[in-house]
C-alpha cells in the first residue's frame, strides 16, 4: 500500500470492511472500487466557487462579476446520486459511518490537492449550527467533518472561533436571496477567536449557492484572515443543469 494511503487510514479501517453502499468485501476503505468509480466526481468546475461548468480550468460568470470573499472551494463530487443520499442519511438520520467514508475520500482529495501546489491552511473551522438546530441534531456534521479532516490531515481543528447567533429557517429550499436575508446576522466571530494574518478553512457538507461560506469568509477577512477557501463534500450544480 502507498505510505499515504496507510497514514490516512484510521484504526476503525485498518482491516477490510464491507462496501458501505453494494456490501462487496475487501478494499482500503469501506467502498469497492466499483462503487468509488461511479461517484459523481465533479469534473469540469469553477476555479473559485468549485461550479460545475463543461470547461476546466476557468471562473464561472458569478465569480467573474462579483468575486467572493473565499479564495477557492474544493470539493470532491457534484451533489447527485448517490452522494446526495449518502450525506443526507449522515446529516439527518445520524449514520456517522458513512460521513466517515465521505471524511475519508476528502481527505485524500486535499492532500492530492495540497501536492499539486494548494496552500495547506493554519486552521480548520466547521460551520456552526445555532443551538436550537444543534440540540434538535445533536451533533454538527460540519464540525464532525472537520475534526476528521485535522485528525487526518494533521491541520489544528478551531471549532469555537465562528459562532452561529441568529436560528432563521432551514438554508435548503430557500432560493439565493433568502438565504442572504437569512444570514445577514447569523454570525458572530468569537472575541478569543485570533484569526489575523491566517489562512483558514471553512468546512461544510455541501455548498449551494455560497451564501453561507460568503457570509463566513467575509466575517473572517474583515477580522484580518490572509486568505479563505472552503472545504466540503459536494458542490451543487445550477438549477436546469444537468
Amino acid at each position: 500500500m502507498h505510505p499515504l494511503l496507510a497514514r490516512l487510514r484510521p484504526s476503525w479501517l485498518r482491516h477490510t470492511p464491507d462496501c458501505l453502499l453494494c456490501h462487496a468485501t475487501g478494499g482500503d476503505l469501506p467502498i469497492c472500487t466499483g462503487c468509488e468509480a461511479e461517484l459523481p466526481w465533479l469534473g469540469g468546475h469553477c476555479v473559485i466557487c468549485a461550479l460545475p461548468l463543461p470547461t476546466e480550468g476557468l471562473p464561472c460568470g458569478e465569480c467573474l462579476k462579483r468575486p467572493p470573499p473565499f479564495e477557492r472551494v474544493e470539493a470532491p463530487w457534484r451533489y447527485a446520486f448517490p452522494v446526495d443520499s449518502l450525506i443526507t442519511r449522515f446529516k439527518h438520520q445520524g449514520r456517522w459511518p458513512l460521513g466517515r467514508l465521505l471524511g475519508e475520500l476528502l481527505a485524500r482529495h486535499l492532500e492530492h490537492a495540497f501536492a499539486e501546489g494548494l496552500p495547506r491552511p493554519a486552521a480548520l473551522l466547521p460551520v456552526p449550527l445555532a443551538a436550537p438546530r444543534l440540540r434538535q441534531r445533536g451533533f454538527n456534521q460540519a464540525q464532525m467533518l472537520a475534526r476528521w479532516l485535522g485528525d487526518e490531515l494533521r491541520l489544528p481543528l478551531r471549532s469555537d472561533w465562528l459562532l452561529r447567533v441568529e436560528d432563521g429557517p432551514p438554508q435548503q429550499g430557500l432560493d439565493a436571496a433568502a438565504r442572504r436575508r437569512n444570514l445577514r446576522r447569523a454570525f458572530a466571530l468569537h472575541e478569543r477567536a485570533e484569526v489575523r494574518g491566517l489562512h483558514l478553512a471553512l468546512v461544510d457538507d455541501v455548498l449551494t449557492t455560497g451564501t453561507t461560506a460568503h457570509f463566513l469568509a467575509r466575517l473572517l477577512k474583515r477580522a484580518g484572515a490572509a486568505r479563505v477557501d472552503v472545504y466540503c463534500l459536494a458542490r451543487t450544480p445550477r438549477p436546469g443543469d444537468a
